[in-house]
C-alpha cells in the first residue's frame, strides 16, 4: 500500500485563547490531523503546550493528535500527553539516553511512536529502531519557534530515510513527516524526497484565501510531487 499524502497543522500561529475553535476550523479545512508542538523552554528555547491544554481541546475535533515533544524528558510525560488524546508521540533522538526504551514504553502506554531528527542529525540514527515506529520525521528547520525558512538541504536525508525504510520492508507502513517552512514553494521538493505527511503552519493561517484553500493547495502540490 502507498502512504498517502497527510496535510497537517502545526498549531503554534493559532489563536491560543481559543484552540478548541481552531482545532474544530482545521478539520473542516480538510486536515488530515492535528500536531501538537510541546515544547519545554530547555531542549528548545519556548514553552507551549501542557496535556491540559490538549485535553481541552479534544472534544472538538475527530482528527488523530499527535504530540511533537521537544522535550528533554519524553519519558516522564508521555503517559500525560496520550490520556490528553494524542494517539502518536514524536520524540527527538537528540533528547532520549535511550531511545529504544523511550519507544517501547510509548508503545506500552498504548501509543504509536515515531522520531525526529533535527537537520544535524544523521538519518542513521533510527536505523535499529525501525521496528517499534510508525514514522519518521524529518526536521525541516531547527525546532523551537515556528516561520522559520525551510532547510533545502535536507531533502537528501528525506531520500535516505526512504532508502532504509525500503530495505528495511517497511516502506510502505512507515510514514516520513516534514516540519519546517512547509508552503507552496518547497512542499513540493519534500514530497519528491519521499516525504508523505507534510506539517504546515504559516502557510496554512496566513493564507489570503483561507484555510480550505491553503489545506488544497498544498495537497495538490505535494500529490503531484509525488506522483
Amino acid at each position: 500500500m502507498t502512504r498517502p499524502t497527510l496535510i497537517a497543522p502545526s498549531v503554534l500561529p493559532a489563536d491560543f485563547s481559543k484552540l478548541g475553535e481552531e482545532v474544530a476550523a482545521l478539520e473542516a479545512a480538510g486536515v488530515d490531523l492535528i500536531q501538537w508542538d510541546v515544547m519545554d523552554g530547555q531542549f528548545v528555547p519556548n514553552l507551549t503546550f501542557g496535556p491540559d491544554v490538549i485535553a481541552s481541546a479534544r472534544s472538538h475535533s475527530t482528527l488523530p493528535f499527535e504530540a511533537h515533544l521537544m522535550v528533554y524528558t519524553p519519558d516522564v510525560m508521555a503517559k500525560n500527553y496520550i490520556d490528553a488524546g494524542c494517539s502518536r508521540l514524536i520524540v527527538h533522538a537528540e533528547a532520549c539516553t535511550h531511545l529504544h526504551r523511550t519507544l517501547g514504553n510509548i508503545n506500552e502506554l498504548g501509543a504509536t511512536g515515531a522520531v525526529a531528527l533535527n537537520p544535524a542529525t544523521p538519518a542513521s540514527a533510527i536505523e535499529h529502531v525501525l521496528d517499534l515506529i510508525d514514522m519518521v520525521l524529518v526536521m525541516t528547520v531547527n525546532p523551537g519557534f515556528g516561520g522559520q525558512a525551510y532547510i533545502p538541504t535536507m531533502e537528501p536525508k528525506i531520500a535516505e530515510v526512504q532508502r532504509m525504510l525500503e530495505a528495511a520492508g517497511r516502506a510502505d507502513d512507515v510514514h516520513i513527516e516534514v516540519d519546517g517552512g512547509i508552503g507552496p514553494d518547497t512542499i513540493a521538493g519534500a514530497a519528491s524526497a519521499g516525504a508523505n505527511v507534510l506539517i504546515a503552519g504559516s502557510a496554512l493561517f496566513r493564507d489570503p484565501e483561507g484555510l480550505e484553500h491553503a489545506v488544497t493547495d498544498l495537497r495538490a502540490r505535494a500529490e503531484a510531487a509525488r506522483a
